[in-house]
């Protein structure tokens, strides 16, 4: 009864149309309220929550992603990637798929990867033969990577929420990224339709052309295996490796690219300011939430319920991603991770279920609610910047659908997929 209450409340205020930080805010402190007479909790909550080193990732990275999407970079992403493979059955989807995952690499963001992908890629494909919903449905699908494969801002936010580290996590999410990527490339050359000019007719741009987009992108394909080798090694920790991106990236626009001004930095600064300010708002109010949830014993209750079920691991899992399925068609991802995982995770505990591997499940189901409506943000995304109704942009991404799901069952069959490589590593993945 008391759960119910507590979910009408936040989805009501959810509804309304207030922010997301307003909401799990003002749902937290009523509920305080009423059990304990007072908002006096409320300050340690904060102060504790704030209180880590970890949250300075947030805006280096953000910050890391301006610039490179500022320095217009992304150009020879995509340039490179035709040049490659753009010449094969299927080749410009297997480009902007490849494209997708290095930019994701660097932005850590699914609706800017598939904004700036999609500014270049769309038309081409257009014009080599592709559909509104097959050029469309291929970017909004590659723009989700940008949730799984590190740096990723909602990997960075489950960290935080779960006490889980995020080097692990970032380290984790990189071969069930590839594995997706290779899936959708897959996916690109069998099923491939051309309705305009044949698009296995165009030429090899000759190996010339090639080197020449290989040395013009190579600045920006050297930003992950930086940032990650890093962690991996031990050299550095992962928000000494955002900071260490945030300058790499400063000096490749500076000193390479030459065409980043003040003006832009100053842009850059702004951009970065609101969107970790926003970031930080959403925690804060997801921190009270989960304490007020916690006096309450929702929590534990669910896990006692859960309990007497006697659901095994996997009997869990497949409910409780069912459940993240359904609220990612109404909630963003933000929302999702900071409003399940403080109520999840002593079930999961309780079940000795590694929080990485859940995370890496997680993101996946979270790229899912990307692309599915009503609310899917990379589909409102597309429709900015095609001409294509938002009917051919579902449609086209309805197959990207079935994938990510086929995706998710072999992760959850095959656990090492994503752990094997953060063990490696030397992460503890227990």
């Amino acid at each position: 009864m008391i759960v119910s209450l507590v979910l009408l409340l936040l989805i009501g205020l959810l509804i309304s149309g207030i922010p997301i930080f307003a909401a799990l805010g003002l749902t937290g402190s009523i509920i305080l309220f009423v059990a304990e007479g007072s908002f006096s909790s409320i300050g340690d909550t904060v102060f504790s929550t704030l209180n880590k080193s970890i949250l300075t990732t947030i805006p280096l990275f953000v910050f890391m992603a301006q610039v490179m999407i500022r320095a217009e970079i992304v150009d020879d992403i995509f340039d490179m990637a035709n040049k490659m493979v753009g010449h094969i059955r299927g080749g410009l989807g297997v480009a902007t798929v490849f494209s997708c995952t290095v930019f994701a690499s660097i932005s850590g963001s699914s609706v800017a990867t598939a904004l700036s992908i999609g500014s270049s890629a769309i038309p081409q494909m257009k014009r080599y033969g592709y559909s509104s919903r097959q050029s469309c449905g291929v970017v909004a699908a590659g723009g989700t990577l940008g949730i799984l494969i590190p740096p990723s801002g909602p990997m960075i936010l489950y960290a935080i929420v779960s006490d889980a580290s995020i080097g692990a996590l970032f380290v984790a999410g990189l071969v069930p990224g590839i594995m997706l990527a290779l899936i959708f490339a897959l996916n690109c050359v069998l099923f491939h339709r051309a309705e305009g000019p044949v698009e296995g007719k165009r030429q090899f741009a000759g190996w010339h052309s090639l080197l020449h987009a290989l040395k013009r992108s190579l600045w920006a394909v050297m930003m992950p295996p930086l940032v990650l080798s890093g962690i991996y090694l031990g050299v550095f920790t992962a928000s000494e490796a955002a900071a260490i991106g945030s300058l790499y990236a400063l000096a490749v626009a500076v000193l390479v690219y030459r065409n980043f001004s003040l003006a832009d930095l100053w842009q850059c600064t702004q951009n970065t300011m609101h969107v970790s300010m926003m970031v930080f708002a959403i925690i804060v109010a997801a921190a009270i939430f989960g304490h007020a949830i916690t006096v309450i014993r929702i929590p534990a209750e669910i896990s006692e319920a859960v309990s007497q079920m006697g659901l095994s691991q996997t009997g869990f899992i497949l409910v409780v991603m069912a459940m993240v399925m359904l609220l990612g068609m109404f909630l963003e991802s933000i929302a999702i991770i900071l409003i399940t995982t403080p109520i999840l995770l002593p079930t999961i505990v309780a079940l000795d279920i590694s929080p990485v591997w859940y995370g890496i499940m997680l993101m996946i189901n979270l790229e899912l609610a990307m692309i599915t409506p009503p609310v899917g943000m990379n589909l409102f995304a597309i429709k900015g910047i095609s001409d294509a109704s938002l009917i051919d942009i579902i449609r086209g991404a309805a197959p990207f659908v079935a994938l990510m799901i086929l995706g998710l069952f072999l992760i959850l069959i095959f656990p090492e997929i994503a752990l094997w490589l953060p063990r490696l590593a030397g992460f503890d993945v227990s």
